[in-house]
């Protein structure tokens, strides 16, 4: 099967949960560019990363032109998210792709039960 068709089939299932629920794209992401295309594990978290931010400002633009976005209550998690992207960004070459697997793995649990028990 063609990469380009299995890579367009992850990025619409990342979308939709980006749009559904307001992130999740990454959950997709990830486990799919490593098991369903063969991407490299390090190549796909760098990927996933590099795809969550358009696919959030269409999300954000979408929720912005219903109304629904409250850009005062924004602003502190976008500068908190922007500091956070950078230091990560920095160390992400650093750590051990075994750690990166590991700390991926305790977050789909993490928001898988928070979400199935309304934690």
């Amino acid at each position: 099967m063609d990469n380009k068709w299995r890579y367009s089939v992850t990025g619409s299932l990342a979308g939709l949960a980006n749009g559904l629920f307001g992130s999740g794209g990454g959950l997709f992401l990830v486990p799919m560019l490593t098991r369903w295309t063969g991407l490299p594990e390090r190549k796909a978290f760098a990927t996933s990363v590099g795809v969550i931010l358009p696919l959030s400002v269409v999300s954000a633009a979408v929720y912005f032109f219903k109304g629904a976005i409250d850009l005062k209550l924004a602003w502190p998690y976008l500068i908190g998210g922007a500091i956070g992207g950078l230091m990560s960004g920095r160390v992400f070459k650093k750590v051990p792709v075994k750690w990166l697997r590991r700390g991926f793995g305790a977050l789909m649990i993490y928001c898988g039960a928070k979400a199935v028990l309304g934690l």
